[in-house]
């Protein structure tokens, strides 16, 4: 029977992180191992890892998700790893049903669908998928719960809130980007995977609930500055010379956009600044991944169809309604 190793990457709210063990204790299929990696906690998180008897990497200070995820990856000892956020909430059989599912099709990895706790019948989150701006798309989020997100498909992109992997995919593509921090490093890690050919599962009889940041209080300044920096360092990793030329007009119109989706929540500076702070870092990322060349092209070519197809079927959100209506996907 394959072990399981879940990794818990945490940053202060006791509560939550209390809530999430005490969930995967009461997992029909409880995991073989519990690892909590704590990024500076100030508050109670240590003494509750302590409590539950659970593994615990405790680090000075906040080191990013990246980072925690990478060390719980390597001191994991099981066939299969769990990454989980703090303020998820697992159905009992939640991940059974993820297991089964992903074993069944031979998947890489696999994720179930997560809904918003008081409003269950809304999308928090499925899988991901990426345009050719770099700008991902939590697939179904805020959208109404219905056949759209209730059959299982075949996936290249795991956002990794509560996701199930195979120990060997980290051997075979390497860790998180540890300089993203945080942000991104999941979307960053699913274009490594494709690019090896690699294919999850997404199950959506895996049901979770998921409080989107609610670890981030006041820190959703830092949250767009990661978020614009890391989109253009994407571009950075997986375009080469040629498909930034060939993408220019899709990239300017997908990277002005999501400027105006900070601006109208407040945050304009602070993307901008991250932004800026990708074009000063533009040379450390090439000549990483974008030797791809073509496989990357259509790989996020191919993506951006896909959203479009989704968005067609599901209801435009504002930014893809704007965004396809001066690129043609």
């Amino acid at each position: 029977m394959s072990t399981v190793s879940a990794v818990i990457p945490t940053w202060n709210r006791a509560d939550l992180l209390q809530s999430i063990l005490e969930d995967l204790r009461s997992q029909i299929r409880a995991p073989d191992e519990i690892i909590v990696v704590d990024n500076g906690s100030t508050d109670s998180s240590q003494s509750v890892a302590r409590e539950f008897g659970v593994e615990l990497i405790a680090f000075p200070d906040n080191r990013g998700f990246a980072v925690a995820v990478n060390e719980g990856i390597r001191r994991a000892a099981g066939d299969w790893v769990l990454i989980v956020n703090n303020d998820v909430a697992l159905r009992r059989d939640w991940l059974e049903v993820l297991m089964a599912s992903a074993e069944r099709e031979d998947a890489a990895f696999a994720v179930g669908k997560l809904l918003r706790p008081g409003s269950e019948s809304e999308i928090d989150g499925s899988w991901d998928l990426v345009s050719r701006a770099a700008y991902a798309w939590r697939c179904g989020y805020g959208k109404h719960d219905g056949p759209l997100w209730s059959a299982p498909r075949r996936i290249s992109f795991a956002p990794m809130t509560a996701a199930l992997f195979r120990r060997d995919v980290f051997s075979r593509v390497g860790m998180l980007e540890a300089r993203f921090e945080s942000y991104y490093e999941d979307v960053d890690f699913g274009v490594r995977c494709a690019l090896a050919g690699l294919e999850g599962i997404y199950e959506p009889a895996a049901v979770a609930l998921h409080t989107s940041k609610t670890s981030l209080g006041r820190r959703a300044a830092h949250v767009y500055y990661l978020t614009a920096r890391n989109q253009v360092l994407i571009l950075a990793k997986y375009y080469s010379n040629s498909t930034l030329l060939r993408f220019a007009w899709p990239i300017f119109i997908g990277q002005l956009l999501a400027l105006f989706a900070a601006a109208k929540q407040r945050n304009l500076l602070p993307a901008l600044r991250g932004k800026w702070q990708a074009l000063r870092r533009w040379k450390e990322f090439r000549g990483i991944n974008n030797g791809a060349g073509a496989k990357a092209q259509r790989l996020f070519h191919e993506s951006e169809k896909e959203i479009y197809r989704l968005q067609r079927e599901a209801g435009f959100d504002v930014y893809w309604r704007l965004y396809f209506s001066l690129v043609k996907p």
